[in-house]
């Protein structure tokens, strides 16, 4: 039988790289500190009932998972099954913030450092999904290692700034952002809600939080792949996102 051009391409795309961008994800796994636990019951077992079923019960915004607009802003009313399928396979850039994340937990990503990666890697691409490396994500699977807290119980992580989020969306023109910590915004620029993800939110991009193994990723080159379930309604849910490069 003769392949078409969707198979050829297809086999094409499975000899590349593939980097799973997912942490795996159960009760006792890092979440924001606001929620309750996972949690995963037996219902049926095949020793008693024929057949194997968990019930699983988690807010949406658990483990790697989106934020699709109406989750800040009820001025946009788009949810996780309003979001176009084409905009959740998007080329990937990787914005490599490791090292100043660990000399300083509480650095924000700042235009110098846009333009400084601009620089070596060329200009982000329009419709590109933006990813921040903090290599916070090898912190998993411990809570107390991503809260980062001090002796007075205030959190300490990296994120993005206000202005860093318009370079990117308002100069550059991307479609999405991402990151490996709880928030958009660091932990300590909290102290008025989150006004960096709200920004996102309320300009009508999504992102993925809690993103892993971006250092396994180059700089650019990539497509970044995302899965989610089409819950209805939903505000946000867990994802299996892959990064696809040469």
């Amino acid at each position: 039988m003769t392949k078409t051009s969707t198979q050829a391409l297809f086999e094409q795309l499975k000899s590349k790289h593939w980097v799973d961008l997912t942490h795996p994800f159960g009760p006792d796994s890092p979440h924001f500190p606001a929620f309750q636990p996972a949690e995963f019951k037996t219902i049926f077992t095949t020793d008693q009932d024929g057949f194997f079923v968990k019930q699983y019960t988690f807010p949406g915004q658990y483990g790697t998972h989106l934020d699709p607009p109406v989750h800040f802003y009820a001025g946009d009313q788009r949810y996780i099954d309003d979001l176009p399928i084409k905009d959740l396979v998007l080329p990937l850039v990787v914005i490599d913030h490791s090292e100043l994340a660990a000399q300083d937990p509480d650095r924000s990503l700042t235009v110098a450092d846009l333009q400084a990666w601009e620089q070596e890697h060329g200009e982000i691409p329009a419709g590109a999904f933006v990813a921040l490396r903090t290599d916070w994500s090898k912190r998993w699977p411990s809570q107390a290692k991503f809260e980062n807290q001090d002796a007075a119980g205030q959190n300490h992580y990296p994120g993005w700034s206000i202005e860093a989020l318009k370079y990117i969306y308002e100069e550059r023109h991307a479609k999405a952002n991402g990151h490996e910590t709880f928030d958009t915004d660091t932990a300590v620029d909290q102290t008025d809600g989150l006004p960096a993800e709200y920004y996102v939110l309320s300009h009508g991009h999504f992102q993925v939080e809690l993103l892993t193994n971006l250092d396994q990723v180059p700089a650019t080159g990539a497509e970044i792949l995302i899965s989610v379930p089409r819950a209805e309604k939903a505000p946000g849910f867990p994802v299996r996102a892959v990064a696809i490069f040469d």
